[in-house]
């Protein structure tokens, strides 16, 4: 087994736990931070296709979500932060 594979087939186990989290979450916090991570084991096995590829067109790409996950996790923390009403 080539070692990029197995990074992705760990990747891959940490998107499913992170989903599973992001579902029974007991907070919006949890379901938050579960939903980050499974967006950037998302964005690691882009970059490691890009890599098996030799592609640098994926680059962009790994950029784009990381700045957009980026945005949304400061969204998410200002919202859940915010006490109550």
């Amino acid at each position: 087994m080539n070692p990029l594979d197995l990074a992705l087939a760990v990747l891959a186990a940490a998107f499913a736990t992170s989903l599973i989290r992001a579902f029974r979450g007991p907070s919006v916090a949890d379901r938050a931070v579960a939903a980050d991570v499974g967006l950037f084991a998302v964005v690691a096995a882009i970059a490691i296709l890009a890599v098996r590829a030799g592609s640098t067109a994926f680059i962009d790409v790994v950029l784009v979500a990381t700045l957009l996950g980026f945005l949304a996790t400061v969204a998410v923390s200002s919202l859940v932060r915010r006490p109550p009403s």
